[in-house]
């Protein structure tokens, strides 16, 4: 192992320690806590951000050393983590994992504050299990992708890690438990100072549960009282709170009981509490022998059996996975599981040979040596420095100011079928589990209206794929159109959502106006005339901004439409009316929450407004459209798309992850309609920059989309990209094409005074 000072370990000045902690009472918050210890004492320089588990907000008073806490069960709680620890600039994540303290199937919720925190990740495994259920794996083999070191307490964890679940054992290392630093001492000399004068103490800590094997030492004492009538056994440690809460102390008097009938009861002592640290080492100190019965063989860890050995008591245990391995070479007595006669001849032969029990002592205790707490922060200090050195640096990206792409169907048709184009994929291969939906359907279908150059033959086939899929969602008996269809056509629903149907109006407007063929723009436009009136109906703003888009396209090729025209006045009047009802001095929005395709509310007013020749609706689109292009700028001066966790969030500033390429087209879109509208060539520049993103001008100057055959990733995480491609989000990118090759065209004419005027 490379020593700290070439690990450069100085350079490390912030790291997040995520785990239980003190005064929450397992053996885990004692570990995290420990470790927090023993970090900033070995690294005083060294600031360590902890983040306790809470599994009973508002119970625990913790100490402030706790930068946060984070509810077990609250998701929201876990991306809010992960913001602060963003902002607190941590360098590396220390995460200390064990089934059943994280929420969400499986600890799952972990997941996704790992996926949102840049910073390299290491990962401290309490628990490594032999016969994971699928969602224990799927965990377990999230956290070994992320993490860039992956520490194990037992070399048998690195065995079972590379086995089970295929892991580089290159990524995994093995730092033994910590433990304290205490001078060697006789039991004899402690004794009094808990009344066991003249007794042979038989020790056991933690907290009780059936998994501890308590029963089998019960079982033992009569044969061991037998051979040593001053043996007693002494358990320390409260009932586990999750037993507590599932029946009380039932378990603690099944135990008592068990020792009264067994003629014991004045040798087994069940002592109800929860030492601290010093306590507990003097309890420790005062044993004659330690005992762990646990039942689980494949335990590979235990704080107290390292404790224990590190004090240098004789231990006698069943074999499971740490005992096995702490206690080789003669470092101790292994008995098999439940093996009652076992523990009686093991623990009853150390009683009654003092050498014995003295040199198994100091072997135990020379062991413990080598596991002190300074040890351990040294070793995962050198851990995290090369995890940190081992980080991909980012390099600047090739230009992207004056590229574009021209549009490509190959994406596209990957995702169709016979029946319309599929939401979702692995990667770049067509999910068929997930079926269709109108969404993605309506989209395709603008797409096929605008996309230029293409085979007419080709634009004929699936525009008429598209419309049919649309045809087929209408629902006549509840004048709504389905959203979701399974795979096997068969509808999910009978009325899709507000923002389906609004789409959906707002594709039949587009295909009404623009389709190239004759025969579909009639289809479209009667479709239009017969379900255009469910938009009175729709109470989401952006469903009613998605109907306003679709009856201005109506309007285009049919002035005067008559429901086109109601829509517009009527939604365009209710924007205004909301914008003016929640607006701030710095807050010039619709709504008092960001959410997704937020730039089609201004895009649809300003539409409206050229339309109708409302300059006031364009007045607000254009004020509301520049507001939002403020909200969606980094401060390099990039597109950052309204990130995902944003949503929700009332009078927030956005945050900047998960982006989605929905984002970039709608206000490459909705700046083409400012431009449009007033003839400023701002909007030009500001809708260049929105479609830049696509090709790698982002957070994290990676390109979305993919040259080669026109796809695109389904979006931007703190981490990297979603490599998925979706139906959305080919579909994004291929109407930002359109958009930005016909804006590029424009860009040459000058603004024209009557442009809010319809032709």
């Amino acid at each position: 192992m490379s020593t700290l000072a070439e690990a450069k370990a100085p350079e490390i000045e912030r790291i997040a320690l995520i785990g239980n902690f003190l005064p929450r009472q397992c053996g885990l918050a004692t570990f995290t806590t420990h470790c927090y210890q023993a970090l900033t004492a070995r690294f005083p320089d060294l600031v360590v951000d902890v983040y306790a588990m809470d599994d009973h907000p508002g119970r625990y008073d913790y100490p402030p050393e706790v930068t946060g806490t984070i509810p077990q069960d609250d998701r929201m709680a876990y991306l809010a983590a992960a913001r602060r620890i963003e902002e607190s600039g941590a360098q590396a994540v220390w995460v200390q994992h064990e089934y059943g303290i994280y929420g969400g199937s499986a600890g799952d919720h972990l997941l996704a504050l790992l996926d949102r925190v840049t910073a390299p990740v290491i990962v401290t495994l309490h628990t490594v299990l032999e016969r994971p259920s699928a969602d224990e794996r799927r965990v377990m083999e999230a956290l070994l992708r992320r993490a860039g070191k992956v520490i194990v307490m037992a070399e048998k964890g690195r065995e079972i890690l590379t086995r089970v679940h295929g892991a580089d054992a290159r990524k995994v290392a093995m730092i033994p438990h910590g433990v304290p630093d205490r001078p060697f001492v006789e039991p004899d000399s402690m004794k009094a100072r808990f009344g066991w004068q003249g007794q042979r103490v038989i020790f056991t800590f933690g907290l009780l549960a059936p998994n501890k094997g308590i029963e089998t030492m019960i079982s033992a004492m009569p044969a061991i009282v037998a051979a040593e009538p001053r043996a007693h056994y002494v358990v320390l440690g409260a009932t586990h709170p999750n037993l507590i809460a599932h029946e009380g102390e039932a378990y603690r008097e099944r135990l008592i009981a068990q020792a009264a009938d067994l003629g014991v009861a004045d040798h087994v002592h069940l002592i109800d509490g929860f030492a601290d640290e010093p306590a507990l080492l003097d309890y420790l100190q005062a044993a004659d022998v330690y005992a762990t019965p646990y039942n689980n063989p494949a335990q590979i860890t235990s704080g107290a059996l390292s404790f224990a050995v590190s004090m240098g008591k004789p231990v006698v245990s069943t074999p499971y996975i740490h005992a096995t391995e702490i206690l080789d070479d003669a470092h101790g007595v292994l008995v098999d599981f439940a093996d009652v006669d076992g523990f009686a001849r093991a623990i009853a032969g150390l009683l009654a040979d003092d050498d014995a029990r003295m040199a198994l002592s100091m072997r135990a205790y020379q062991r413990g040596r080598t596991m002190l707490w300074p040890r351990l922060a040294e070793s995962v200090m050198t851990e995290i420095a090369h995890v940190i050195a081992a980080r991909p640096r980012r390099l600047a990206g090739p230009s992207v100011e004056s590229a574009t792409l021209s549009p490509d169907l190959t994406a596209v048709e990957r995702m169709s079928d016979a029946t319309g184009m599929l939401q979702h994929s692995i990667y770049s291969i067509p999910d068929r589990r997930h079926g269709y939906c109108i969404d993605d359907n309506a989209r395709a279908l603008i797409l096929m209206c605008r996309i230029d150059p293409v085979d007419e033959g080709t634009r004929d086939k699936w525009t008429s794929i598209y419309a049919s899929f649309v045809q087929h969602a209408w629902n006549p008996d509840l004048r709504r159109f389905r959203n979701f269809m399974n795979f096997d056509r068969t509808w999910c629903e009978d009325e899709g959502s507000e923002d389906s149907n609004g789409r959906t109006l707002w594709a039949l407007g587009v295909t009404a106006t623009e389709a190239r063929a004759r025969k579909h723009r009639d289809w479209a436009a009667a479709m239009f005339d017969q379900t255009a009136s469910l938009a009175f109906e729709l109470g989401s703003p952006r469903a009613q901004a998605f109907a306003m888009l679709g009856a201005a396209a109506m309007r285009r090729g049919f002035p005067g439409h008559p429901i086109a025209t109601r829509i517009l006045e009527t939604f365009g009047e209710q924007l205004i009316a909301l914008c003016e009802r929640n607006r701030r001095p710095d807050w010039q929005w619709f709504e008092i929450v960001l959410a997704y395709d937020n730039a089609r509310l201004p895009e649809a007013l300003i539409e409206a407004g050229r339309s109708l020749g409302r300059a006031d609706f364009v007045a607000c689109g254009v004020e509301t459209l520049e507001w939002i292009v403020s909200r969606q700028t980094s401060p390099e001066g990039r597109f950052r798309a309204v990130g995902t966790e944003s949503f929700g969030r009332e009078y927030a500033e956005p945050l900047p992850f998960d982006q989605q390429p929905l984002e970039a087209q709608a206000t490459v879109e909705a700046c083409a309609a400012a431009f449009n509208a007033t003839g400023d060539r701002r909007w030009l520049d500001e809708a260049q920059k929105a479609y830049r993103w696509y090709l790698g001008a982002n957070d994290l100057d990676l390109p979305l989309a993919t040259a080669q055959d026109g796809g695109c990733f389904d979006g931007l995480q703190p981490t990297g990209l979603n490599r998925n491609q979706g139906a959305e989000s080919i579909l994004a990118l291929q109407l930002a094409n359109c958009a930005i090759s016909t804006l590029s065209q424009q860009g040459s004419n000058l603004a024209d005074p009557a442009r809010i005027v319809v032709a």
